[in-house]
This record gives structure tokens, sequence and C-alpha cells, in this order.
């Protein structure tokens, strides 16, 4: 998708992927090897005039080699400090933001004593330092029986436990920050997961809560001195949000930016790496979009549904694989009213019947 974005400003592309089948191949050079190949790295290099990266699994080493040898948004400090959710959480702490209470958790012993500070009836969330993203590399821990099943399902590596969270809602942030420190931000994007995968993104507009996020991911990208798009997971807990984790690329919460804001995602993140003005944010219209998990349903059926845009990821069908997402618009002559039920049908469309019926709040935008 960046990819998309970016041929149609005139940017020519080289993609570095260990896959054969990437889906960013048709829009550009694919360097299929390993991302560990130095003489792949020094290829990638050799072509570019800036390097980005859309994946925070990649090892820092292979990045800090890129870096070194061409311009790399955003930085290795940026990819290392977002792959490792200890120095995640520390940093949050840091600059004064608030989290749920974790602890550092390395064997099974100092997993017993972090639960049990915790303290009787609170639940946790004990999850791998690194490589973990949708759900992955995670075990919930309601009781002392669980503690060891845990441990062993995570795979008895580096873990951060964290007391869960009683949250309202789930809302996400999406920034941008040029080089010379211009930043943009987008309307609230209201979420829902399951089991551990985004199913639905609305924007909020107006949001009463949409200062305090960009006031924290100000925070965070000064800190950083970021470049690009940085995308901010918040749960909403009382008047107050908790900051959960960061994405340093353009996120899977904000593709509705494609069809419904003034500038998409992926275009200020390419404007952003390059140096180039940010441009505008703003969102006139109530949008939201939909996921495809595992496989994509009627192209025909979606195409019947008014304002609503399909987006295929050329992925082979795989449970819990995200192949595709549908943007939902309200063009305003439909009203508010005909776009909450062309949202209904769209989750029921996909399979989403239950998270459809209790969604009564998706007929406002505010």
């Amino acid at each position: 998708m960046m990819a998309i974005a970016g041929t149609k400003s005139g940017h020519q592309f080289m993609f570095l992927s260990d896959a054969a089948d990437s889906c960013a191949a048709p829009y550009g050079e694919l360097l299929c090897a390993p991302l560990d190949d130095t003489q792949a790295q020094d290829r990638l290099a050799q072509f570019a005039d800036v390097v980005t990266y859309e994946f925070e699994n990649i090892p820092c080493s292979v990045v800090q080699r890129i870096e070194s040898a061409v311009p790399l948004h955003p930085s290795s400090l940026a990819l290392s400090i977002a792959s490792d959710r200890l120095q995640e959480k520390s940093l949050f702490r840091q600059l004064g933001m608030g989290t749920t209470d974790f602890f550092p958790v390395d064997s099974l012993e100092l997993l017993t004593e972090a639960f049990s500070a915790f303290g009787a009836g609170q639940a946790a969330i004990l999850k791998t330092r690194t490589q973990g993203y949708d759900g992955k590399g995670q075990a919930v821990i309601n009781q002392p029986a669980q503690i060891a099943d845990a441990w062993e399902q995570v795979g008895q590596v580096p873990c951060i436990l964290e007391a869960k969270v009683k949250f309202s809602r789930e809302v996400s942030m999406i920034a941008a920050r040029s080089p010379s420190g211009e930043m943009v931000f987008y309307p609230l994007s209201e979420n829902v997961h399951r089991e551990g995968i985004l199913r639905l993104s609305i924007a909020r507009v107006d949001d009463p809560l949409q200062q305090q996020a960009e006031a924290m991911a100000r925070r965070l990208m000064e800190h950083l001195d970021y470049v690009g798009v940085l995308a901010l997971e918040l749960f909403h807990v009382g008047d107050e949000l908790f900051v959960n984790e960061i994405a340093p690329r353009v996120h899977n919460s904000g593709h509705w930016t494609i069809e419904g804001a003034a500038t998409s995602q992926f275009d200020n993140h390419l404007r952003a790496v390059c140096g180039l003005p940010l441009g505008d944010t703003a969102v006139s219209q109530s949008v939201a979009m939909v996921n495809l998990i595992g496989t994509v349903p009627s192209e025909k059926a979606i195409a019947e549904i008014a304002n609503a845009t399909l987006h295929v990821y050329g992925k082979t069908d795989r449970p819990g694989r995200k192949v595709g997402h549908i943007t939902l618009v309200d063009d305003s002559k439909t009203g508010s009213d005909v776009f909450a039920e062309n949202l209904i049908t769209l989750l029921d469309m996909v399979g989403e019947k239950e998270l459809a019926s209790a969604l009564p709040f998706v007929a406002t935008n505010s």
C-alpha cells in the first residue's frame, strides 16, 4: 500500500523480502533474500535515496547496517525500542505516560513472584519481549495454576508480565513527523480486536481524548527525533489513556485513511521519510475499516454496498492471516443510519456477526 501510494507520486521502489510471493513485488524490484543477506542489503542501499520498513520484527543489526550506508527512517533506535516490550514500557514510564503495571520475567520462578505481586484476583498477560504481534507470543494467566502452562506456551524466553487492564475501549493514534519537526495527527481510531487480531477500526472525529493522545505522540516523536508515521495503541481507562505499545510504521488501524482522510497514512509516511511537507489529515465524513481475516468474501457482494472499497493484498488464504480490508465511508448523501447499516452488513459478511450485533455505537462519528 505504501508503494501503491508512492508510484502515484513518481517514486520508484526496491523491496528486500525473504518471501518470493511478496505482495509488493508488482510495484518495484524485489530482492528475494534473507533479511541478513549483506549482498542484498548493499544492493538495496546502492539503489535507494532513503530506506524505510513496515514491520518491527526485523533484526536491529540489519537495520543498523543499512542505516550506516543510506538514510533510514524511522531510525534503528525507534525500532530497537518498539521491538522490545520491556524497553517500550520503560520509555513510556520515563516520559510520564500511563501504563499498566508490569514486571520483567526471565524464569518460571520470577514469573510466579511477579504474578503474586499483582495481588489476589488480578489477571495478567505474559508477553514475549520480542517477536510478538496479532496476539502471538502471549498467554493469559487468571490464576496461579496457569502459570507453568503459560511459561511453556510462550517458549520460556524473556518476557514481560502485564496486569490486565480494565478498559472501556481500545483506541489508536496515527501520527507523522518530518525531519524538520513538522507533525500531523489523524483522528483517533476506535478499535475492536478478537483473538488478538484487529477486526474493526472506526475514525472518531472530535473525540474528547484526541488532545491527550496527540500530546503523547508528540512527546514520543520529539524524544526519539522520529521521522515517519508512528502508531500508538492505547487503552481508554476512566478519563485517561494508557499506552499499550507503539508501532514504528504505518498501521493496520490507519488503513481507513486511504479513502477516509485528505492524505493517507501511506502518503504521509513517504512524505516524511523523503523530507517533503506533510499532507492534510482532515476527515470530513464517517469512515470505518473492516479487516478480512483468513479469506476474502464475495467481491460482487462487497461491490453492491454503497461507498465500500475492497483492498485485497494478494496473499494466499490462511486462518488468522490479514488478507485484505474494506473501507466504508459515508458520502453524506446517505446519512449515518445507512452508514451504520452498511457497516453491520459488512461485518456479517466477513463472519463477525457477534461484533455486528454488539456495536450500536457505529451509527455516529462523534
